[in-house]
């Protein structure tokens, strides 16, 4: 595979560390061991050179010689495809991982991030809306823990679908969003020690405690 450049932002505040969806590239390149190098774009100042790689200036996105390409899910089911450490070759099993990878981001990301949104707000009114945003995450949640009560990753083995799914939950759990999902928590716990991912955290929070002076 030619050269691969991650660009993530330079620098982010305090909170969102750990959990820029940077970290999802980064665990997936770490997994399957393929090198890459890493470059930055202003977290203040997004030019059109940002915008023309990803048109919402968010980050990541992933260089693969002349192809530049957005979203987290979008790159990893990019890497899964030229890795099969990260999505098998077998067209029963890569049905799977492909699946509950778009499982991940549509169905159980469309209820988190909304519901992790308000959180962190620090807004504990008990309105209509909160209460909205609890029954539907909740019923996504309640789903997930039969589905994984049966296995240990998705797809059988570990893929670029557990990655999907493990972060987003990973952001739940930084809430206590999953205090009465056992299996959920477990999941979580599964995928987080592996040594590709604390490789994929401890560099993300170098990358950016790199700019505090920068950003003071």
């Amino acid at each position: 595979m030619t050269e691969l450049i991650l660009t993530t932002f330079d620098w982010v505040p305090d909170m969102p560390r750990g959990y820029v969806r940077d970290i999802r590239v980064r665990w997936a390149l770490e997994e399957a061991g393929l090198p890459y190098r890493v470059e930055s774009v202003p977290f203040r100042a997004r030019d059109t050179g940002h915008f023309s790689n990803q048109p919402f200036g968010q980050v990541p996105w992933l260089t693969i010689g002349e192809t530049s390409i957005f979203e987290s899910g979008a790159i990893l089911f990019h890497l899964g495809e030229h890795s099969d450490t990260l999505m098998p070759t077998e067209p029963g099993a890569r049905s799977e991982v492909i699946k509950w990878l778009f499982a991940a981001l549509n169905s159980v990301e469309a209820a988190s991030l909304p519901w992790s949104i308000f959180i962190f707000s620090g807004d504990n009114t008990e309105t209509p809306g909160r209460k909205h945003l609890d029954g539907f995450l909740d019923a996504r949640l309640q789903h997930m823990e039969q589905v994984l009560a049966g296995c240990e990753w998705l797809a059988g083995t570990f893929s670029v679908a557990d990655i999907a799914m493990a972060d987003v939950l990973r952001l739940v759990a930084r809430f206590d969003g999953l205090a009465r999902y056992p299996t959920c928590r477990d999941y979580v716990a599964r995928a987080v020690d592996r040594p590709a991912f604390m490789k994929a955290y401890s560099d993300q929070m170098a990358h950016f405690a790199a700019a505090d002076k920068d950003n003071l």
